[in-house]
């Protein structure tokens, strides 16, 4: 489960793995993979083979062992890394997108909020996580078989008690009357936000937050010409993530005669030359080197936040 709640309803992840719970396998940062516990399974990878008996009584980050010798890490299933995990049935928020939407839109525990575009679910889970352990999370999605593949996966996660899962065309019908005026906040990832904002509008509740994910720009003029009217605080924001790469490396260092090397031009030592070493060793040791990723993800969308007027 994504939230272990223990009976006197406090999140908990200080507990052993159990049969039939979700596992992230660990490879290494870039590999990894969501795996549910059985007493007889097995999981075999290009390391070996791993019984699933031995984690059983495991605390969450056992490093195991394959029949090979070779090791993976057992990590508990959160929001972070089930985002990593998740299948793609359509293109999903990163972790970066999210972590801003959960703050901007505001969400705290108890608060109720709704979802237009259910997608993959990744954001939906991490809202679930910020709304427990009282909230709700109702989220809507037009494609019926996504709905349904979406609903298993929060049951497989542990979410179904904070998470329900509509089928509705948000930007034909708008959101389901029941809502009026009890939203916190609002989440449209729509081709046309535009159509969906004043149901929007009138789900909120007063100086309620509405937040709009798009990928073109054209989108965001549009919906922004639709929020003028009922809403303020109108804001754009672009999220760009630069990772650095942390690795440790084997340097090697050689002592300098000062009184040598001032007498002739600097210039590079061929590989195996014992030149200007002057009897000294040089020596080798471990350091660590920092470096920007080769690969780092570029633009994802654009999220136009808005909160609604009050009207006295």
């Amino acid at each position: 489960m994504i939230l272990p709640i223990d009976p006197a309803n406090k999140l908990s992840f200080k507990r052993c793995i159990k049969d039939g719970d979700l596992v992230i396998v660990y490879e290494r940062h870039d590999t990894m993979k969501a795996v549910k516990v059985s007493e007889d399974g097995v999981l075999q990878n290009r390391f070996g083979a791993f019984k699933h008996s031995e984690w059983i009584g495991k605390p969450f980050g056992s490093k195991v062992l394959s029949n090979k010798g070779s090791f993976v890490y057992l990590l508990a299933p959160t929001a972070e890394l089930w985002t990593l995990v998740l299948s793609h049935r359509t293109q999903i928020l990163y972790i970066a997108d999210i972590s801003f939407v959960v703050m901007y839109l505001e969400i705290v525990p108890g608060c109720l909020v709704l979802e237009s575009g259910t997608g993959s679910g990744s954001l939906t889970t991490s809202l679930a996580r910020a709304v427990v352990p009282t909230g709700h999370v109702y989220t809507f999605d037009f494609h019926e078989q996504r709905a349904a593949s979406a609903r298993e996966d929060f049951e497989k996660t542990g979410l179904s008690n904070l998470v329900t899962v509509g089928v509705r065309d948000i930007q034909g019908k708008g959101f389901p009357d029941e809502f009026c005026g009890r939203a916190d906040s609002v989440f449209l990832d729509l081709p046309q936000p535009w159509l969906a904002i004043p149901s929007a509008g009138k789900m909120l509740k007063p100086d309620g937050i509405l937040c709009s994910f798009s990928p073109c720009i054209e989108q965001v003029q549009r919906s922004s010409e639709a929020l003028k009217s009922h809403f303020t605080d109108i804001r754009t924001f672009e999220v760009l993530l630069r990772t650095y790469e942390v690795r440790q490396k084997i340097l090697e260092s050689c002592p300098v005669n000062e009184e040598d090397s001032s007498k002739r031009p600097p210039r590079k030592r061929r590989q195996g030359s014992a030149e200007g070493s002057n009897g000294n060793e040089c020596s080798s040791s471990p350091t660590v080197v920092i470096r920007p990723s080769c690969e780092a993800r570029g633009h994802t969308g654009y999220l136009t936040f808005a909160r609604l007027k009050c009207f006295v």
